[in-house]
């Protein structure tokens, strides 16, 4: 603002103060004041309403946890990833219980690494009823493959015993420590020891129940985890017949039979690659396979102690979980 010429060079103290803006510094610093108490006051009760960190933690975990809320009929139960070797789910993994037919696994495992696939054996007695559709008959000669592959399939009792006869004089060859009689099942526990199955034992070949209180084999759930992680990665051609819903097989002099798989969960189990049934009254009901859940990304599960039916329906409600808490990152 220029000023006339007529007045002095600095206006008298009374027009300074008119030409000066007015003083609202006070009032000014009050209103800021209220501002920031507001917006402290703001920032505090929308603080109270946040959970402590550790509770926010728990909370995130328990969302991300595919596992929180399932509910199974058996009694014990273990999902374990072989790729990260971490333990996704477990319920009473380390309780000792009775195998049934996942026996049939490690008599598998000990009759191959003795006796070569290729060896053929003359069936001593027939396994089932004349008309019997899955039969292996008296005379007819069969490949220790082919008699692996029936006995798992269709989880035969006597093909199991079979096998562990025609075994018997090679594993006690290989292995002078184990018993003239009965060194196939003298191998199956020794083997059972060396890759680390801390509550597992085994009477006979087959699982079956020797009495109506002795089972013919026990293990735990985390047990049978490490004698699958150990077949898929060391024999995964061994067991791949285990995936198929049947075989039709033809003996060395042409004889034929047919096997069923027993495991009813087939077809809800994607990228599956082994699995056993077990069921005695005794055991309950036993499952326990082998599935990819991506390239080279095997996981095994286990269900021990659970009914007939409950086996199947608590691995098709596991598979999906387990596929889940993978891939979600866990």
């Amino acid at each position: 603002m220029q000023m006339p010429e007529n007045l002095p060079n600095q206006p008298s103290n009374g027009l300074q103060s008119l030409l000066q803006p007015p003083r609202l510094y006070g009032v000014a610093s009050i209103f800021l004041m209220g501002i920031a108490s507001f917006l402290f006051v703001v920032q505090f009760l929308d603080t109270t309403k946040q959970p402590p960190a550790s509770q926010s933690a728990t909370a995130a975990a328990a969302v991300a946890d595919p596992f929180r809320d399932v509910v199974l009929t058996a009694k014990s139960a273990i999902v374990y990833d072989m790729k990260t070797h971490k333990v996704l789910f477990e319920k009473n993994a380390d309780a000792q219980l009775p195998l049934a037919s996942i026996t049939k696994i490690m008599l598998t495992l000990a009759v191959a690494e003795s006796l070569p696939l290729d060896t053929v054996v003359t069936i001593p007695y027939d396994t089932s009823p004349p008309g019997a559709t899955e039969r292996l008959a008296a005379g007819e000669r069969w490949s220790v493959r082919d008699i692996i592959n029936f006995t798992l399939i269709a989880s035969s009792n006597e093909g199991a015993n079979i096998l562990a006869a025609a075994a018997n004089d090679s594993v006690h060859a290989k292995f002078p420590a184990s018993p003239a009689e009965d060194a196939t099942i003298w191998r199956m526990n020794s083997l059972a020891q060396e890759i680390g199955m801390q509550h597992a034992y085994f009477l006979n070949a087959n699982g079956l129940d020797l009495s109506v209180t002795q089972a013919g084999a026990y293990a735990s759930a985390r047990d049978v985890a490490t004698m699958m992680a150990y077949a898929a990665s060391t024999s995964p051609l061994l067991f791949s017949a285990t995936t198929e819903d049947g075989l039709h097989l033809r003996g060395e002099d042409g004889d034929t039979t047919t096997a069923f798989n027993t495991n009813e969960a087939l077809g809800d189990i994607p990228g599956l690659a082994m699995g056993k049934t077990g069921y005695t009254d005794l055991a309950g009901g036993n499952l326990t396979v082998v599935f990819d859940i991506g390239l080279d990304h095997p996981i095994a599960a286990v269900v021990l102690g659970s009914t007939h039916e409950g086996r199947f329906t608590d691995m098709k409600k596991i598979v999906p979980l387990a596929r889940e808490s993978v891939t979600g990152g866990r």
